[in-house]
Order: C-alpha cells, then sequence, then structure tokens
C-alpha cells in the first residue's frame, strides 16, 4: 500500500538516498552531481512561497516524492513539478498516488494549471507526466544542465 504525506525536513536523509541512484543513472532528472541530506534540507527551506513537497511510502519508507513551485519561466497562476520514484518500485502506483496529492496541493495553493518541463531523452518521465493527462505546449532545444550536457526540454502542461 502506498501511502502520500506532507515531506518533512527530517525526510531529508530518505529522499537523498532515493533521488542519488537517479542522478547517477542519469538521463531523466537536470540534476547532474548526487545530493546530501543537508542539501535536501536546504532545497525544502528555501523553497518559495506557494510550494508543496510530498512524499510517498511504503512500509514504512520513502519510496518517492513529488514537489511543486512557482518559477520565473511560467505564469503566476502555474506551479512546475518534480517527481522522483525510486528506481526499483516503478509501476507500482507512486507516481499515481503523489500526484493525486500534488494535484490537491496545487489547487489549494491556487495555481489554475501544472507545468512539468521534461527532459526529451527522459524515457520514463514522458510517458508518466503524458498519462496523467499532461499535454506538450512548448519545445526548448539546447538546454545546458549544470555539467555542460545539452539536452533538449518537452514542456507539458496540465490544467486543474
Amino acid at each position: 500500500m502506498i501511502a502520500t504525506r506532507p515531506a518533512q525536513l527530517f525526510d531529508a536523509a530518505a529522499m537523498a538516498a532515493l533521488l542519488n541512484p537517479i542522478i547517477e543513472t542519469g538521463g531523466t532528472t537536470a540534476l547532474t552531481q548526487t545530493v546530501d541530506a543537508e542539501f535536501i534540507r536546504g532545497w525544502m527551506a528555501k523553497a518559495p512561497a506557494r510550494s508543496a513537497w510530498t512524499v510517498a511510502e511504503s512500509g514504512g519508507d520513502i519510496v518517492g516524492f513529488q514537489l511543486i513551485a512557482p518559477w520565473d519561466q511560467i505564469p503566476d497562476d502555474a506551479c512546475d513539478i518534480g517527481t522522483y520514484v525510486a528506481q526499483d518500485k516503478s509501476g507500482m502506483g507512486i507516481g499515481s498516488a503523489l500526484f493525486e496529492a500534488t494535484k490537491k496541493a496545487a489547487s489549494k495553493l491556487g495555481y489554475k494549471w501544472i507545468n512539468a518541463h521534461i527532459r526529451a531523452d527522459n524515457e520514463s518521465g514522458l510517458p508518466y507526466y503524458q498519462s496523467r493527462g499532461f499535454r506538450d505546449w512548448k519545445y526548448v532545444e539546447g538546454y545546458q544542465l549544470d555539467d555542460g550536457q545539452i539536452v533538449d526540454k518537452v514542456w507539458k502542461r496540465f490544467d486543474l
């Protein structure tokens, strides 16, 4: 069974442990350097107003997390989303459970739509967002990651 709840600062170590294999594998996130609990706590603490962080748990373990926040690249009535699911747990309904909680949080925060900007080579992220009803609205060529790698980005929109 997958349960969701708001993420807390004490979740940071588990969230970093989940995120690092995703970063190390590459191809699905713009993050290029592994992180630690301190980084996650700082990320959460520096999150602007109208942000929400949600974790998914199974058997007491964090198996995924999702965040929404305003972003200066999109209108004020939209938030941007990031989704991270443990690599060995895909296909178990974690992403679906997270998104249900995130939609509620986004509505409560006054957003009208959710933006996802996804690497064009992300073979799991693109269908994940598509299957939730996101539709393409922008394509960005030549986005440079922190490590200098150049990727294209697909921007998808979900209307609340």
